[in-house]
């Protein structure tokens, strides 16, 4: 009896968080963490990271039509030179253009899903990034250094714990730099004392990314720290620290 070939993998999108609405003017994609090394299948917790996040976007965009999903990986590994995180991200913006036509979108990956999201940056869709204390490699002088080239022309928000253990912030800042240089749409958070999870001040990470989310993709004016970040010149506006507080006053 001949034997049956192993089914391809696919990414998938799952269904949209909150009522998808009838008509979409702009599309999120939440990228969860994921691991350096491992061809395993996503755990179904690795969504969960990042769903409340989704919910919160899906709630601020209502009645801007955002839709909102969350992006399952094929793999739970980077893989090298494989970036299947990235090809899975590049994928759902796709599948996002196919769904809704042609609107703006929005990555926001935590850890390697902040890497996925830097790296797809490049997709004609993509108008903006948000990467979560993105995982970004070491920079020992043996391999290229991380692209940026892809995010010229994006809006572009990086937001680190000065305090992760799991990834060093100072790569984040670096690559920040390197991308300020050609192009003047990037800024870079600092929390302070947080760790990697960036749980410390979540309710502040969580309106700092709709308060950039929003602006990006409906064009809704900035809070005056995104304005002033992204207008202030390297080092200032890539070590903006997060103030304790931060979106108690922005209007909901």
């Amino acid at each position: 009896m001949a034997q049956q070939a192993t089914p391809e993998r696919t990414a998938r999108l799952g269904r949209a968080l909150g009522s998808e609405p009838a008509t979409v003017n702009g599309v999120a994609l939440l990228l969860p963490n994921g691991e350096e090394s491992s061809a395993r299948r996503p755990s179904p917790l690795s969504a969960v990271s990042v769903r409340g996040l989704g919910r919160r976007l899906a709630r601020a965009g209502r009645e801007q039509q955002l839709a909102t999903h969350v992006v399952h990986y094929r793999y739970r590994g980077w893989n090298g030179h494989e970036a299947h995180l990235a090809h899975d991200a590049a994928w759902a913006a796709d599948e996002a253009v196919r769904r809704y036509g042609d609107v703006p979108v929005c990555l926001v990956g935590l850890g390697m899903g902040g890497r996925a999201a830097l790296r797809a940056a490049g997709h004609e869709a993509v108008n903006s990034v948000v990467a979560l204390a993105p995982w970004l490699p070491e920079e020992d002088g043996t391999a290229p250094a991380e692209p940026v080239r892809q995010l010229a022309g994006r809006q572009v928000l990086i937001v680190h714990g000065t305090n992760d253990a799991r990834t060093d912030p100072e790569l984040s800042f670096r690559l920040a730099a390197r991308a300020k240089k050609a192009n003047r749409e990037v800024c870079r958070f600092e929390v302070h004392a947080d760790g990697h999870g960036l749980n410390q001040y979540r309710d502040e990470v969580l309106a700092l990314a709709e308060d950039f989310v929003m602006g990006v993709l409906f064009g809704r004016g900035f809070s005056r720290p995104v304005q002033d970040a992204l207008a202030a010149p390297p080092p200032l506006g890539l070590r903006m620290p997060l103030a304790a507080g931060f979106g108690r006053s922005l209007r909901r």
